[in-house]
């Protein structure tokens, strides 16, 4: 897209009531941040958040379909990261009831300038880089989960990195829920069953959900061959009529709005359940009880009370802090604002050093 190009989008945006910064509402658009991992094997028949932050795969029905997710180092000009899916197990015989879904899920009061469901409604504007190992087309779609109505799009994919510029129209019925909930979820259909595909894909308008409606005919398994790659980054959604250049944004701001969902104690780059103590938590207790708690705060308020996991410092085990050597069961209370951990029928030793690492999950 050309400097003058760029210019009349952004115009035109800000004409339909979007464009200036902050515009993307997506959030590790570029897929920077990867806290949980940077590699999972063996996916396809389980949905979950597994590598990039933010980002969810999710799956129907069973498949014997295999993957490897990464966060990967290909990527287009000016970006380092992208997704990358890599199929290890085809699966050519396709149960009408499967799917594999790449999502990201929005809060309702991160969506209120688009002003869906009044008659001021805004368009909404959609851009991502993808490749392959081969042409390929599928669909990203805009699913309102509050108003269960969503409109699709399909694409192509090359072997080259290309950008995917894809315009959805307002929708002047059904408005986003104003709270932390999810709300909408930008979807990228990579595989889909007759259940998703039997139908005519609704591209033209918002509508009621029709599940045979949401993919359509004609569109690419994902799990056709071992040989499939699938590559994604800079992926943003705003409000506008046109598409504008990705907006990137410093790591640190990247990683603070991710930390709003999931945030570990360990160092960036440290697999979940290492032996260091580089991170951890260290406390001192100068009685014997089961308690001597630690109070942690979360670097940024969590979106809701959070899931914590706790690993002992000394040896990575899940539900334990550590006393040196010695892993002592742990506890947790969780109070959203801030979590107190302590030693949970466990006694130990006066003047004693606790340490611990822990994840917090706070996901939609």
């Amino acid at each position: 897209m050309s400097k003058a190009a760029d210019l009349a989008n952004l115009i035109g945006n800000i004409n339909a009531g979007g464009g200036g910064v902050n515009r993307n509402v997506i959030i590790n658009g570029a897929m920077n941040v990867a806290q949980r991992s940077t590699s999972e094997a063996n996916r396809g028949d389980d949905t979950g958040y597994y590598v990039v932050d933010r980002w969810k795969i999710s799956t129907g029905a069973s498949t014997d379909g295999r993957l490897t997710l990464s966060q990967d180092s290909s990527a287009p000009s000016g970006f380092a990261n992208s997704t990358k899916f890599d199929c290890t197990t085809a699966d050519t015989s396709i149960a009408a009831g499967e799917f594999l879904q790449f999502e990201q899920l929005i809060e309702g009061q991160n969506l209120q300038a688009f002003a869906k469901g009044t008659s001021d409604a805004k368009p909404f504007a959609v851009s991502f880089y993808v490749k392959g190992n081969a042409s390929a087309t599928y669909v990203c779609e805009l699913f309102d989960s509050d108003n269960s109505r969503q409109v699709s799009k399909t694409f192509n994919v090359t072997t080259d990195w290309t950008r995917v510029e894809l315009n959805f129209p307002a929708d002047t019925t059904g408005a986003f829920d104003n709270n932390g909930g999810s709300s909408l979820a930008l979807v990228i259909h990579l595989n889909a069953g007759s259940n998703y595909t039997s139908g005519t894909i609704n591209s033209g308008s918002w509508a009621s959900s029709t599940n045979a409606n949401r993919v359509g005919s004609g569109t690419t398994s994902f799990f056709d061959s071992t040989d499939r790659t699938f590559f994604i980054t800079g992926v943003q959604l705003e409000v506008g009529q046109n598409c504008t250049e990705f907006e990137h944004e410093p790591f640190a701001t990247t990683l603070s709005k991710c930390q709003r969902y999931y945030f570990k104690s360990y160092n960036q780059g440290t697999a979940l359940g290492t032996s260091t103590e580089d991170g951890c938590y260290r406390w001192w207790d100068g009685s014997t009880t089961n308690w001597g708690d630690l109070t942690v705060e979360p670097p940024v308020e969590m979106r809701g009370a959070a899931t914590v996991v706790v690993y002992s410092e000394h040896s990575g085990t899940t539900g334990k802090l550590s006393v040196g050597s010695t892993d002592h069961n742990a506890g947790v209370v969780n109070l959203k604002t801030r979590f107190q951990i302590y030693t949970n029928n466990s006694s130990v030793t006066a003047d004693a050093t606790k340490t611990c690492h822990l994840t917090a999950d706070a996901e939609m």
